[in-house]
């Protein structure tokens, strides 16, 4: 048995010194020192031998062991040294080169339109509000003077929220405005940026999911005039200040009287195109004076304020500013469309 194991400790730190890589070390190291491995077969017999025997066979075993694992373990060292002095040769690199340049993204337009329009309107003295995009039926029809039988509840195409308990999506950000004004008390200008969403998409200029901002404001003798002012003026200083306006009379539930206000087609120059119907103006605002009734449902006494709503489509802007001709370009992230902001 002493010379069983003179022979497995030859062989073994001979297949050691011949392998190539750690997983044929593996093997080596497997075949003699694993649980079946040559030599626990030896040390199996070890209850056959007689006591002087048995001393002599185990302590020469142990010896053999320790052999073994020391050849084992250097070898692994010798192994992963150069395999990391091969990654030092193919995979060095020039730390004095200079790097390759990250890119960096920017702005979606409509993010550096809604940040710009909230500039403008801030220093006219506008605040910022900001609402829920699920609404429910108060916020967004009854308190806008639209009650359950109301035939303007039929021209709109609302999203309601399925076993919900009459939830939906907001059609419009007006119910942000009901929300500021059963919080606050007259005096206030604010503007209310947002999604919005309706069952719309029959051309070029409409969208299911699209953006709105809506103004109101709410002091005291407020007339057409002051509305028509910061309307234009802020139109003039976001996309073209040679802009030209048409008012027409309109019917919106929250507003009387009620008007929308068309912008010259930017795209055509008024020649007439699709993003403009063939007609030369673009609608982007409906407004008016704020009905008394919403005033009443929210606890404003009409007698006393008087005010302005307004409702600009933040994304019809956009495409007027940039001169884009299909609206659903906007939302469709595109690279090639996006990189050009």
């Amino acid at each position: 048995m002493i010379e069983k194991l003179k022979t497995l400790s030859t062989e073994a730190l001979a297949k050691v010194a011949a392998s190539t890589d750690t997983e044929s070390l593996r093997a080596v190291e497997l075949e003699f020192l694993g649980r079946k491995g040559r030599l626990t077969e030896i040390l199996r017999g070890l209850k056959d031998l007689s006591g002087e025997e048995k001393g002599q066979v185990g302590k020469l075993s142990n010896e053999v062991k320790i052999e073994i694992e020391a050849a084992i373990a250097a070898k692994f060292g010798e192994l992963e040294h150069a395999k990391f002095a091969k990654l030092a040769e193919t995979e060095w690199i020039d730390p004095t080169q200079p790097g390759e340049k990250a890119e960096r993204g920017t702005l979606h337009p409509l993010t550096q339109f809604i940040r710009e329009a909230e500039k403008v309107f801030e220093k006219m003295g506008f605040a910022v509000a900001t609402g829920p995009q699920i609404e429910d039926d108060f916020h967004t029809f009854t308190a806008l003077n639209i009650p359950a039988d109301h035939p303007a509840r039929d021209a709109q195409d609302t999203l309601f929220i399925e076993n919900s308990d009459g939830k939906l999506l907001r059609p419009q950000t007006s119910s942000v405005q009901i929300r500021w004004m059963q919080e606050h008390k007259p005096p206030f200008r604010i503007i209310a940026p947002g999604r919005v969403f309706r069952k719309d998409d029959v051309d070029a200029s409409h969208s299911p999911m699209f953006h709105q901002l809506e103004g109101l404001v709410v002091d005291r003798d407020i007339s057409l005039a002051n509305m028509k002012a910061v309307m234009e003026e802020a139109v003039r200083q976001l996309i073209n200040p040679d802009a030209k306006f048409r008012f027409r009379t309109s019917y919106f539930p929250f507003v009387e009287p009620g008007l929308e206000m068309d912008m010259s087609c930017t795209i055509c120059s008024g020649r007439g195109c699709p993003a403009c119907k063939k007609t030369g103006w673009i609608e982007i605002v409906g407004c008016g004076l704020v009905h008394p009734n919403v005033l009443k449902n929210v606890g404003v006494d009409a007698t006393q304020w008087s005010g302005f709503a307004f409702g600009f489509g933040l994304d019809r802007m956009v495409m007027l500013r940039h001169e884009i001709k299909d609206l659903r370009l906007v939302f469709e992230n595109d690279l090639r469309f996006l990189e050009q902001f």
